[in-house]
């Protein structure tokens, strides 16, 4: 997909994924791979530069996760950010201590503008601070380029060996020139040519394809997002005549979705294919109540679904995903944090019939799968919906799913969907939730003990992080009095304001 790569490690930061993506919004293609990625592996991306990100430990604690020191030797520029700006130092022979005060939240610097990465730029910066340990002592060859009132090295260069660190977040919004900085680093120093470019992905995307499955038939699983359709059209172009595309109605859909699905793919030039599985599905799930045992459950049937119907197919050999860049950083693997298994990657079963699994996009990110829709000419309604999860409502019933409590979610959040559009609210995804917690009630005369009912509702550019969006009190008030009025089981409705980090979009 480009020529030229930039390697981000991963120490277990929150942040990993925004990273990425600013370096690919910087015209640099980036992936993300374990801190402890062996040299020969390293040397096989042959990148441009690396990174190594945040995390939640002390570096000169003995369970902390490290890095092969050789890695500062391989002449392989290196910008390491909060953790990784102090693993670097105390592998090079610095000194990491614990804060007499700690840093938390958009802080006040001094730079160096002398220092490639801040020309251009004022000498007083913000940056997002997050950080109890800081760097107390330079390594052999550094200086500090930035400070702040109680971090002396915000910041700190090598600059003959290309080695650069940064105590704050430059990735978050909350850094007003992070990502001049971030891209400073990647022109600069790295020689970045800038030759990652969506317009020439398609072609590659498609010849991958095309090398990968050759005269054999794809099986695609179509939900209607914008993943995987996006996914479909990119496939009818690269497979003519090879593609079917399957739509499991697992009975965890919103309400009236299944249709609405049917109606906008059933004339449109491709093999659609409604099974109807809710039954199946819901028989599986009895009695779970762990969402990462839900998604996992959920992958493995919509896995045997497919191969049922595939021995109705000629020659079907392949199974394609939607799957996004998120999808398999969140799922982890390896020793990388896993914030959440998703269906489509974790929860695959290792005895599928399938000879290979086609996933075109994996290397993208949202906003990216967004663009290159547009390229391939999909209508705006679909390259602009709201994303859906593949388990659907299961992640969205805390518990143990059943038809009386799929019902409710269902009702709950068309109410919720309906006010937020009729409104025309600026919120990127929104969704109410069941929870597993009921609470009394009164109606009329009589005691009630009915389900408490949450609401979502997030603004976000990128999905890897997330605002809630301030929905006045006024509206808030009219879906909670439709909600408990209208919904026959709903008894209560709560407004969840957490961002994301620290909460995810999805509550599981």
């Amino acid at each position: 997909m480009a020529a030229q790569t930039v390697l981000i490690l991963d120490f277990g930061g929150q942040y990993k994924e925004l990273i990425a993506r600013r370096v690919r919004e910087c015209g640099v293609y980036s992936i993300v791979k374990p801190g402890d990625i062996s040299l020969d592996k390293i040397r096989e991306i042959d990148p441009i530069g690396i990174i190594l990100t945040g995390g939640p430990n002390s570096v000169y604690k003995k369970e902390s996760p490290h890095c092969d020191k050789a890695i500062f030797d391989m002449g392989i520029p290196v910008l390491g950010i909060c953790y990784g700006m102090q693993l670097l130092s105390w592998s090079l022979g610095g000194e990491v201590t614990p804060c007499p005060s700690s840093e938390y939240g958009r802080t006040k610097m001094q730079v160096s503008t002398d220092s490639p990465l801040f020309a251009g730029l004022d000498p007083a910066q913000i940056g997002l601070m997050s950080h109890t340990d800081q760097v107390t002592k330079l390594p052999a060859g550094f200086r500090s380029i930035a400070h702040t009132v109680s971090c002396e090295n915000a910041a700190i260069e090598n600059a003959a060996k290309k080695l650069y660190g940064f105590q704050f977040h430059p990735e978050v919004e909350s850094t007003p020139n992070g990502t001049a900085m971030i891209r400073s680093f990647l022109y600069s120093v790295c020689g970045a040519k800038g030759d990652y470019d969506l317009k020439n992905l398609e072609q590659q995307l498609i010849s991958d394809v095309k090398k990968q499955v050759g005269d054999a038939h794809v099986l695609l699983a179509l939900s209607g997002g914008v993943d995987s359709s996006v996914c479909a059209a990119l496939l009818s172009k690269a497979l003519p005549g090879q593609l079917h595309c399957i739509f499991v109605d697992h009975g965890l859909m919103r309400k009236d979705e299944g249709n609405e699905v049917e109606a906008a793919f059933k004339n449109r030039d491709l093999d659609f294919i409604r099974v109807n599985a809710q039954e199946r599905f819901l028989k599986a799930l009895a009695g779970v109540t762990d969402p990462e045992q839900k998604r996992k459950i959920i992958g493995t049937e919509f896995v045997r679904v497919f191969e049922d119907e595939s021995k109705r197919l000629p020659n079907v050999k392949f199974l394609a995903q939607g799957t996004i860049y998120p999808d398999v950083i969140e799922s982890g693997g390896n020793k990388a944090a896993t914030i959440k298994s998703h269906h489509n990657v974790a929860g695959l079963p290792k005895d599928m019939k399938f000879e290979g699994v086609v996933e075109p996009l994996r290397g993208l990110f949202k906003d990216e799968v967004r663009a290159l829709g547009r390229q391939l000419g999909l209508p705006r309604r679909f390259v602009e919906r709201q994303p859906f999860p593949g388990p659907g409502l299961a992640v969205r019933v805390m518990g143990e799913i059943t038809p009386e409590k799929l019902e409710i979610l269902r009702n709950a959040d068309a109410i919720f969907r309906e006010e937020i559009a009729k409104r025309r609210i600026k919120a990127d995804q929104y969704f109410a939730v069941l929870t597993d917690t009921r609470s009394v009630g009164v109606v009329g005369d009589f005691r009630t003990y009915n389900y408490v009912i949450a609401l979502r509702a997030v603004k976000t550019s990128d999905f890897m992080t997330c605002e809630y969006a301030p929905i006045s009190h006024k509206v808030l008030g009219t879906v909670s009095s439709r909600i408990v009025n209208e919904v026959k089981g709903a008894g209560r409705v709560v407004y969840d304001i957490t961002g994301k980090p620290p909460a995810t979009i999805e509550w599981c």
